[in-house]
């Protein structure tokens, strides 16, 4: 069972009056087969905790540890753009991350190419396939190198509303086939609702405000009045947090 821990971190950029706090002695902690989406509004430090988690950034204090069965876990990161080497075909792409390069490792790749639906594209281009289908690549590449914790950092945004609707719920399903560790960070608070089991509520000064508990049967269409009522009941506090800060 993987877990991660968040331990009184924090985390300033700059240094004298003009230092700015991204992260404000955030405590957090995710463990098991479990969805956690990381809200907030822009600059609250929901990027910024994934970067610490993942050695992109060091903290200013406090520390993380992520974990699996008592030693250091394999962790997989989604980006907000899928980041594909364009001189590289579709399964050099996966082969890239790989520490092996020998048959079974192309046959992995093969199957989570499979699972999102691209396993007879492994020959093309990035530069032939579209948006969506880019961050299908790397969905399926960041599951290749199978981890124990995977980090998405709003694989969606940059997608249209029919697009990222697909992917979510082919990513629901991966979710539940591998029995991932997930932390995503998103701006939308339907996609949070849609896809978690906890949402984190994060305020402007990197601070957890909130971490709810999201207790709804999956699959969940946005349409269904208990996932529009939640959605809801979190954009109220988002703008109580408003208010506070006003």
């Amino acid at each position: 069972m993987a877990t991660i821990k968040v331990d009184h971190l924090s985390k300033r950029f700059g240094t004298g009056p003009d230092a700015v706090t991204a992260l404000d002695d955030v405590n957090l902690e995710v463990s098991g087969h479990t969805f956690v989406s990381v809200v907030g509004p822009s600059g609250c430090g929901k990027s910024t905790l994934l970067n610490i988690l993942s050695d992109i950034e060091t903290p200013t204090s406090g520390r993380v540890s992520i974990t699996h069965e008592g030693t250091a876990a394999r962790v997989g990161y989604v980006f907000q753009s899928a980041r594909l080497l364009p001189w590289r075909s579709v399964m050099d792409n996966l082969l890239l991350v790989q520490q092996e390069k020998d048959a079974a490792a192309r046959r992995r790749c093969q199957d989570y190419l499979d699972m999102v639906s691209l396993g007879h594209r492994t020959k093309d281009y990035p530069g032939m396939l579209s948006g969506g289908m880019q961050q299908r690549v790397g969905i399926a590449r960041a599951f290749s190198i199978e981890p124990d914790v995977l980090l998405m950092d709003e694989p969606f945004s940059h997608l249209d509303a029919i697009t990222a609707r697909t992917l979510r719920r082919d990513l629901h399903t991966l979710w539940q086939e591998t029995k991932k560790t997930v932390m995503f960070v998103t701006h939308d608070v339907g996609e949070a609702v849609e896809l978690s089991n906890r949402v984190v509520v994060f305020a402007k000064g990197g601070q957890v405000r909130e971490d709810i508990a999201i207790d709804l049967p999956f699959p969940r269409d946005p349409a269904n009045e208990q996932v529009a009522i939640t959605k809801a009941n979190i954009l109220r506090k988002f703008e109580e947090l408003e208010m506070v800060s006003s």
